[in-house]
């Protein structure tokens, strides 16, 4: 089939990994069934697109929020919504969409408002339990919002259906790795804080792992996400405590890391409690408080019911009650095996699956 006669997948998404994980995810899918695959963002969104297929067509777009920026900044902000809504809406006349699907963020607004303009077939993915502003926005705009927690509280009128967070395809390589549960031998600690309020975890991880028992700590070594600002003072609290500690702003290879890991401590973004439960593995979840409606407690909600993570409230989360979490899962080999296979249980690995059905059905093509 001719490139242009191939079915064409418009994807929007803002610029945060928690908005261009399943975004990925669904792109190397839908390629796979033989569409084409534009995504639609902004230049903060453009840095997540390294792990992209090449041949997803990426477009940069006007957007704004009004959550950022001088009193002149967010009078302007109508104006390059309005703007990038026309901008796309032009494209989409050229290039016809097939479906636009939007994965949420203020540089999804074009698309999605473009594709309501134009009657075009369009739909929502929701990675966190609760929506977030522009999704809200768009929920009753929209065939059907496709929702990565269940439940999610949704306006009246939406059309929700829970499918689950889509992972990226070096994530369900890893699909429940064989998981070696704690002892006498060397283990693996993953921390992984997200783009935001990853300082709460880089100030007390660090002193709560070295309170640990010498015999424990010997057998430790860390894989700590820390941003640029935190990473030497967290790098160099390791080194002068004699923790074996690999300290960087951003793993590349995050799925590998959780898979040899004896246990993650991370906070609740939909896209690392999803990696966790596909992969399953046992995890410490600090949910950041403050995230838009308190969305990350609902996103580890499920884990936590299940039996397979323990949740510390940042207001909570002191050395000496991270150091006790830290040793009742690394003490417990048996506890440890089941709150992994409780991971498992209410992962969905088949996500992305669902989700590109909804597309095709959306396209009419079933």
């Amino acid at each position: 089939m001719a490139q242009q006669d191939r079915p064409l997948l418009v994807m929007a998404a803002g610029g945060t990994g928690g908005h261009m994980f399943p975004a990925q995810a669904l792109a190397e899918l839908m390629l796979r069934r033989g569409w084409r695959v534009k995504l639609s963002t902004d230049a903060r969104g453009a840095r997540y697109v390294g792990g992209f297929p090449h041949s997803v067509e990426i477009e940069e777009v006007s957007s704004a929020t009004f959550a950022r920026g001088g009193v002149l900044a967010k009078a302007l902000v109508p104006f390059k919504v309005a703007g990038g809504v026309l901008s796309m809406a032009w494209r989409m006349m050229r290039d016809k969409p097939t479906v636009v699907v939007g994965f949420g963020g203020y540089p999804s607004i074009p698309a999605l408002g473009a594709a309501w303009m134009l009657g075009k077939p369009r739909m929502i993915h929701e990675q966190n339990g609760v929506l977030g502003r522009v999704n809200q926005l768009f929920a009753k705009k929209v065939t059907q919002v496709a929702c990565g927690v269940w439940p999610t509280d949704l306006p009246e009128g939406a059309n929700g259906v829970y499918v689950g967070n889509p992972v990226r395809g070096s994530v369900l390589e890893r699909a429940g790795a064989g998981y070696i549960p704690p002892g006498d031998y060397p283990m693996s600690l993953l921390v992984i804080g997200g783009s935001q309020g990853a300082k709460a975890l880089s100030d007390v991880v660090p002193p709560a792992i070295a309170s640990l028992p010498i015999n424990m700590l010997q057998n430790l070594r860390v894989s700590h996400q820390a941003r640029d600002e935190d990473g030497e003072r967290v790098a160099t609290f390791y080194a002068e405590h004699g923790i074996d500690a690999d300290v960087q702003p951003f793993f590349n290879d995050i799925p590998n890391r959780m898979s040899e890991c004896q246990l993650v401590i991370s906070r609740s973004g939909a896209s690392s409690v999803a990696d966790i439960a596909v992969i399953g593995r046992p995890s410490i979840l600090v949910p950041y408080p403050h995230a838009t409606a308190d969305h990350q407690s609902a996103n580890a909600r499920g884990l936590v019911e299940a039996g397979g993570a323990i949740k510390i409230p940042e207001s909570q989360l002191t050395v000496e009650n991270l150091a006790g979490a830290l040793q009742a899962v690394l003490e417990n080999e048996r506890g440890a095996l089941q709150m992994a296979n409780a991971a498992l249980g209410v992962s969905k690995p088949e996500a992305a699956e669902t989700l590109a059905a909804l597309v095709e059905e959306l396209a009419g093509f079933e």
